[in-house]
């Protein structure tokens, strides 16, 4: 981190708070103009996702396809902000007018947004953007109601499964190219390659900043389990504290004071497992794909060592992913502009072939098996595209391909990230306390999480 003195922290504020005035000066004169009726012949819509100006390459692309999309549309004007979704601030924006028009969700939000009516139908627009119907129905379905009403457009998702070192493996007897597909050849794998020593740990696992509670659920839904479902009421329960929760407890409290083949640094989040994976110090943790591109751009890693594996378990694997809903106040031709725009945007297969070649001339990472968002001859063209200008090692990745149609993509449960932060407490102490009370720590987590779910809609 580079420091600058007060004058020019002082010197930049201003002139950074003169160009915000004159920025929103210029987005209230364009909306006076543009008051998004189409009347006057031009709509202008709000969008946001625009990646931050720090993020050089991703942040001119997104530039660069602004003004593409209105050289081709020169009746509608785009007006990008940057960030995506913050649900903490999102109520507080509609009420007062600052949403976007076309606005950015996480697959737990659709639901609660449509419940609440705080997202628009759009359902009798779709007939006149035929490539609506080429996305996956199981996408479609997440921004839906129960009646088949849909309030937005999935743009990317993801799903869980084994990331592992693959020089590890060779170097501890085992066969990279099978991964393990039971938490049973985990426990085993772990502790050979354990054994190699040198810090090395086998299996790496979190219990800090909800990432805990997330590989938690993850963990249960690939035995079949789940953290929360919903009763015939439409209320939710929690559901882990039962036999498979216990089991993925008491297996990690075995791999970490029997085996020792966790390590002894534990309380890790999101960042400490890619570093340890970057370094060559992990042999495998739950992940999706694209943070094999992060160790390798990150943290040093280098990219032929890297495998993707199913979940163990193979019965389900926690998904998710993002997409785009519109204002409820938005007029019939912002509505009709927002889906001009996603589907020229996000949600349109040629455009997502012409990516792949950008981004491979970009040298950011092309050959991932996710995101799948497309179904019949557009699926084919964007794999077969995937694969001919990959620049990672795909073939590594092929037993998720081959056992992804086996499995079961779940999404987080409502109050997920709430529910998360109760059960870092569980994986917290079974992974720092020798004899922690499994029972105990389930029980009390379970009345956490029910008086959480209690609130949810």
């Amino acid at each position: 981190m580079s420091h600058t003195g007060t004058g020019h922290r002082a010197r930049t504020t201003l002139i950074a708070a003169l160009a915000g005035s004159l920025a929103f000066t210029l987005a209230a004169c364009s909306n006076s103009k543009h008051d998004g009726s189409g009347k006057n012949g031009r709509v202008t819509i709000t969008v946001n996702d625009e990646p931050p100006a720090t993020a050089i390459p991703a942040h001119q692309q997104f530039l660069d396809d602004v003004a593409a999309f209105e050289k081709r549309h020169p009746d509608i004007d785009i007006v990008p902000h940057e960030g995506q979704m913050d649900p903490s601030t999102f109520a507080a924006r509609l009420a007062g007018g600052q949403l976007e028009n076309v606005f950015y969700t996480y697959f737990t939000d659709p639901a609660g947004l449509i419940a609440r009516h705080q997202a628009a139908d759009i359902t009798s627009y779709l007939s006149a953007f035929p490539t609506v119907a080429q996305i996956k129905p199981a996408l479609m379905k997440i921004y839906s109601d129960s009646g088949g009403h849909v309030y937005g457009l999935p743009q990317g998702n993801y799903s869980l499964g084994l990331v592992y070192n693959r020089t590890l493996f060779q170097r501890a007897g085992l066969d990279p190219n099978t991964p393990p597909t039971t938490w049973a050849e985990v426990r085993a794998d772990a502790a050979k390659i354990a054994a190699l020593g040198a810090g090395i740990v086998g299996y790496g696992d979190y219990s800090k900043s909800n990432t805990g509670g997330w590989h938690f659920t993850a963990e249960i839904d690939s035995l079949g389990g789940d953290v929360a479902r919903q009763t015939e009421s439409g209320t939710w329960t929690a559901d882990f504290n039962n036999d498979k929760g216990k089991q993925i407890l008491r297996q990690l409290h075995d791999m970490r004071w029997t085996d020792n083949s966790m390590g002894a640094r534990q309380l890790l989040e999101w960042k400490d497992l890619l570093q340890m994976m970057g370094a060559g110090k992990l042999g495998m943790y739950i992940a999706s794909s694209d943070n094999i591109p992060t160790i390798v751009s990150q943290y040093k890693g280098k990219a032929a060592d890297y495998g993707l594996g199913p979940i163990p378990g193979g019965v389900a694997t926690l998904g998710g992913g993002a997409g785009f809903m519109f204002n409820p106040k938005d007029t019939p031709a912002q509505i009709k502009a927002g889906l001009t725009w996603l589907t020229y945007m996000y949600d349109n297969p040629d455009k997502s072939v012409s990516d792949i070649i950008r981004n491979a001339a970009a040298k950011q990472a092309v050959g991932l098996p996710e995101p799948d968002l497309w179904t019949g001859t557009a699926e084919q063209k964007f794999l077969a595209e995937n694969k001919a200008h990959a620049n990672v090692p795909t073939r590594n990745f092929q037993p998720f391909v081959d056992a992804a149609p086996k499995i079961t993509v779940k999404i987080e449960a409502p109050q997920a990230q709430k529910i998360y932060a109760v059960l870092d407490t569980v994986m917290a102490a079974v992974l720092t306390n020798e004899r922690a009370d499994i029972d105990r720590l389930l029980a009390d987590a379970e009345r956490q999480v029910n008086t959480i779910l209690s609130t949810a809609h």
